[in-house]
């Protein structure tokens, strides 16, 4: 009982000393204001198209994330978290053993486990922080902008999707945490962060699908880069977003053929008409549990690995 009530009162101390120096950093304020920005000018962009064409859509709110010049909200954000994610944790350990202080902050009262879960902890909470932020104010520019108060449905989706959202960035943030334990220089394992986003995120699924499937086989490649896809965290974020913020998607494959231009109806389905949140969630539940296994597998390597490492100075 001794250990256990010590080993929570070392992980508080480290998550409130993190949170602290996140929250105070340099890094994080630019971060913040780089995410913050982007909104803000993406949210203007879908306010005028609301304006001009879809002044009686019954889900005004949820446009505000989907639509927008030259891209819509949800896309940045699909691009700036992972970076954010990465830009907060791609030091976490290595500084501390560049810094030589990890020995000397493992002579105190504080476990290993303590420590690095305190340390994820941290980022992630910064990051919930920050995401809550800019949710609140997109939903007040949309309360502003267009005069309509969102309803229990647009509220819910649009909560929905913000757990999501920092369900992906703790993907990456526990990816940065990991490649933070196995390098020992700061530049490398954000360098091996960034490249393993962009192969996952733009190279992985058409380079793979080009060797397994024939060259005249279009269809056979579609569907095999499909599948491969939802191996990166990106095109699993990108499937949940499009089915919670878009109540007419009764599937990803609606979702990914609307992209692509086509329509997809399916048998007995209404064209056009919303299906209540629950039943979206039920949809992408699969991808959602998928954000979360990831984060869990990257981050109990990260521990294992972690624990083997020596720390002496």
């Amino acid at each position: 009982m001794q250990r256990k009530g010590s080993a929570f009162q070392g992980l508080g101390v480290v998550t409130l000393k993190e949170l602290s120096d996140h929250l105070s950093g340099w890094r994080m304020f630019v971060l913040e204001w780089l995410i913050a920005i982007t909104a803000v000018v993406s949210v203007y962009g879908a306010i005028q198209q609301i304006r001009d064409s879809t002044a009686e859509d019954p889900f005004l709110l949820l446009r505000l994330f989907t639509r927008g010049t030259p891209l819509p909200f949800v896309a940045w954000l699909s691009f700036l978290v992972p970076l954010v994610s990465i830009g907060l944790g791609f030091d976490l350990v290595n500084s501390e053993h560049n810094q030589r202080t990890l020995s000397r902050v493992l002579s105190q009262p504080i476990y290993r486990d303590a420590l690095l879960f305190g340390k994820f902890l941290a980022g992630l909470a910064t990051i919930a922080i920050s995401l809550l932020a800019l949710w609140l104010l997109l939903i007040g520019l949309g309360l502003v902008a267009l005069g309509i108060p969102p309803s229990a449905e647009e509220v819910g989706r649009t909560l929905v999707f913000l757990l999501v959202t920092i369900a992906y960035a703790g993907v990456w943030l526990a990816l940065a945490l990991l490649l933070s334990i196995l390098f020992r220089s700061a530049a490398t394992a954000a360098l091996a962060a960034l490249g393993l986003w962009l192969f996952l995120t733009f190279l992985w699924a058409p380079i793979v699908a080009n060797f397994l499937t024939p060259s005249d086989d279009v269809l056979a490649a579609l569907q095999t880069q499909l599948v491969l896809g939802r191996v990166s965290p990106s095109t699993l974020f990108s499937e949940i977003v499009a089915v919670i913020l878009d109540p007419s998607l009764r599937s990803t494959q609606q979702s990914i053929f609307a992209q692509m231009g086509f329509m997809l109806l399916e048998r007995g389905a209404v064209p056009g008409a919303p299906i209540p949140l629950l039943q979206s969630v039920q949809v992408v539940w699969g991808q959602i549990v998928g954000l979360v296994a990831a984060t869990i597998l990257l981050f109990v390597t990260g521990y294992v690995v972690f624990q083997r490492q020596e720390v002496r100075a």
